[in-house]
């Protein structure tokens, strides 16, 4: 950003202080100067989000989130190309060595602390003649990680679908309860650990037993998992990412057989 106007890098400063002291009033004021600027709004705040959350700054990310809405940027845009993506800057560095798990669990802080303020944004026009499918969603049992399946779910949901959020460490059993509890249409299944995979197919062979994975689809994710694991396991599908996960889901229950037909 130093390439920017000195006006526009000291509106970025003022902004940067505002989102600090959480001064929602100056955060809205300076936004509509920077837009009226005529710079790039969106590419600068995508990148300010980006690198606030790799660094962990949870109170300025969910300051920059506002400038974002203020400015009108597209919501899905600002999770996936601004948070999301300091996210993945984070794990890239984990994965190198440069950063470790406290930093991990700092920037997943101010990536939730900004994904809450866009949450409202992203909730899309329901049909209000039409119940929401469910998914029954959760990270296997033996995994304490949940910020992937966290990005799904908020996409999940801004696409009218109605998630039911087991958490993290989910045994099997708990993921067929819940799908019968709930009349669900899919059940999505994460892990960042290999060591966890096997519980996957485990959930997909209670549901044979169960005699009711035709009632369901199932989606698997996280690092590991790849599109041949999904296959060796009967499951239906392994999106490379939420967006992705949004998108098959969408397009997958279109021709799908309605509740009733399914679970009677």
């Amino acid at each position: 950003m130093d390439d920017l106007p000195a006006k526009v890098q000291e509106l970025i400063k003022e902004l940067d202080e505002a989102a600090e002291d959480e001064d929602l009033d100056k955060i809205k004021e300076l936004t509509q100067i920077l837009l009226k600027t005529g710079v790039d709004v969106e590419t600068i705040t995508l990148e300010k989000l980006s690198l606030l959350v790799m660094e962990g700054e949870e109170e300025m990310s969910q300051g920059w989130t506002r400038v974002a809405i203020q400015a009108g940027l597209d919501p899905f845009k600002t999770l996936i190309e601004g948070l999301a993506k300091g996210m993945s800057l984070i794990g890239a560095k984990y994965e190198k060595g440069e950063a470790f798990v406290p930093q991990l669990l700092i920037a997943s802080s101010a990536m939730y602390g900004g994904m809450d303020l866009l949450d409202p944004y992203l909730k899309q026009e329901k049909n209000t003649a039409s119940k929401p499918l469910t998914v029954v969603i959760g990270t296997v049992e033996g995994d304490v990680h949940d910020i992937g399946k966290n990005i799904v779910k908020t996409l999940l949901s801004a696409n009218g679908f109605n998630c039911v959020d087991l958490g993290n460490d989910v045994p099997a059993s708990r993921f067929i309860e819940a799908a019968k509890e709930n009349r669900a249409t899919v059940i999505s299944m994460s892990t960042l650990m290999t060591t966890t995979m096997a519980e996957m197919p485990k959930v997909i062979h209670m549901l044979e037993e169960e005699c009711i994975r035709d009632k369901l689809l199932v989606m698997v994710g996280g690092a590991p998992v790849t599109t041949e694991y999904a296959s060796q396991i009967k499951a239906d599908v392994s999106p490379h990412d939420a967006v992705s996960a949004a998108s098959w889901l969408k397009a997958s229950v279109l021709n799908y057989p309605s509740e009733s037909a399914r679970w009677g």
